[in-house]
């Protein structure tokens, strides 16, 4: 069984979708469409734009899910058996799997990306990473520095045994971080991320997006995805379209996603995006699998 996988925010560099671009035809017209649907040349702002101009949040999102997603449908190499992505990586696998239109989904990425931005600016909201404990160790000691403290602190992801993405308050995140690091943490720093994505901080920005996502029309995929709110393999497309009305506000739990793929029979993994990241942590977790890039 083969599996595509799709990255997350994080990943966008410089240059990303310029090859494809000059190399495919089909691309071409894609990246063009896209270009029309979002009102602005993003395509310019990935293949020649500084760091600061693709950094910016309507473009970065959008970015992202343009280059995975477009990578993975103008391929004809690996046809998969079943698809998934971490976070925003699931736009990119519901349009490949085709429960979305490849239109219908960018419009969305825009809108999560621009909801979220104007959420954010209204709180002091912040994500840490938390690497080199047991997971049930943080899970339990979140709950003792948030009653604690009184601040607010809540897992955004589980990227792995022992690699947790934390976010809650700046002085939430902060506090665990020192408190983690000071508890034997490989590593336990603030991220660069200015918001609380995956955690109860986002219900407004949920709000806004599901009359957005009840407006368009999901379709029957043609292939299983497993999606991050309920970590199942889902082909109905009433609960796929409940489960990305959820997916802003619930955990991304990689780890339980990836036990659902290779449950389902997945022995190699292509992952379609601009790097290296869900390769790594594949490989780690599945040392026994074929872990690769679609490119």
């Amino acid at each position: 069984m083969k599996a595509i996988i799709f990255p997350g925010q994080g990943c966008q560099r410089q240059g990303m979708g310029k090859e494809l671009y000059e190399t495919n035809l089909k691309a071409r017209d894609m990246f063009e469409k896209a270009d029309e649907i979002l009102g602005w040349r993003i395509s310019d702002i990935m293949f020649f734009g500084d760091e600061l101009e693709l950094n910016q949040t309507k473009n970065t999102q959008p970015a992202v899910y343009l280059y995975s997603t477009i990578l993975a449908l103008t391929q004809n190499r690996i046809m998969p058996d079943i698809v998934s992505g971490h976070s925003l990586g699931e736009y990119s696998a519901l349009a490949v799997c085709g429960a979305l239109s490849f239109e219908d989904a960018l419009v969305l990425v825009l809108h999560r990306a621009l909801i979220a931005q104007k959420v954010c600016e209204n709180q002091e909201t912040a994500m840490g990473a938390i690497v080199g404990l047991p997971d049930e160790y943080v899970l339990r000691r979140i709950g003792e520095i948030s009653s604690e403290s009184g601040e607010s602190i809540y897992v955004a992801n589980f990227n792995g045994p022992g690699q947790i993405v934390i976010t809650g308050s700046k002085q939430g995140v902060r506090l665990a971080c020192k408190s983690f690091k000071a508890e034997g943490a490989k590593k336990a720093v603030p991220l660069s991320i200015s918001g609380s994505f995956h955690s109860p901080y986002m219900k407004e920005a949920e709000l806004e997006l599901e009359e957005i996502i009840n407006s368009m029309e999901f379709s029957a995929p043609r292939c299983p995805i497993v999606q991050s709110v309920d970590c199942e393999v889902n082909t109905d497309p009433q609960r796929i379209k409940k489960n990305l009305i959820s997916h802003i506000t619930n955990t991304v739990n990689w780890t339980r996603m990836l036990k659902t793929l290779t449950d389902f029979g997945v022995y190699e993994f292509y992952e379609s995006g601009p790097d290296d990241t869900l390769q790594k942590i594949v490989a780690r977790m599945r040392p026994d699998a074929l872990v690769t890039s679609l490119a």
